[in-house]
């Protein structure tokens, strides 16, 4: 079993740097490099001492039988809503995506439909059109793209999507969560 590795895993899916874990526990940054990279081996009480800053219980961390995480999803996997009255249709690609770092949606805009709009926010948004034509209005500016274009934006403006078009517009949306 690589204890490092482990414990470099936890860290990272906790978002600490080694710096900041060296902090929580009274030990140093260059030491905790060292146990990541199984250069040196913590006594129990400095493990346990991790372990409960990684929000990790020890049974846990020697639970061989870790859960595979799912990197495939299908159809069966998707959660789609439909706005009538604003001409759109949204299809989450990943379960809980909107928990994630990432929310990927395939967002579908019927003739002249809009989808709904953000106040500002930290979150940064990229798209593909992948049909029809869209208008992006972000604070009190106008941008279009079509077909074929990506549109990549910071969300610190009010912003909104629409369709401005006769025909349906589809696009792949990929927002980042706006607490980083």
């Amino acid at each position: 079993m690589e204890i490092g590795k482990k414990i470099k895993n936890l860290r990272l899916k906790k978002g600490l740097t080694q710096e900041e874990l060296g902090e929580r526990t009274n030990l140093s940054k260059g030491y905790i490099s060292q146990l990541e990279r199984d250069l040196s081996s913590p006594s129990i009480e400095t493990f346990f001492s991790i372990l409960e800053v990684l929000g990790c219980k020890p049974k846990d961390f020697f639970d061989e039988d870790e859960r595979e995480q799912k990197v495939v999803f299908g159809g069966e996997d998707l959660t789609e809503i439909r706005d009538e009255e604003r001409g759109y249709q949204i299809q989450w690609l990943v379960p809980d995506s909107n928990e994630r770092i990432m929310e990927p949606i395939r967002l579908t805009l019927e003739a002249s439909g809009e989808f709904k709009q953000f106040e500002p926010s930290l979150s940064e948004t990229f798209a593909l059109v992948l049909k029809g034509r869209i208008q992006l209005r972000l604070g009190k500016r106008v941008y279009t793209a079509s077909a074929g274009d990506t549109v990549y934006f910071h969300a610190s403006d009010e912003h909104q999507i629409v369709n401005d078009g006769d025909v349906p517009a589809e696009l792949i949306l990929i927002a980042t969560d706006s607490y980083l």
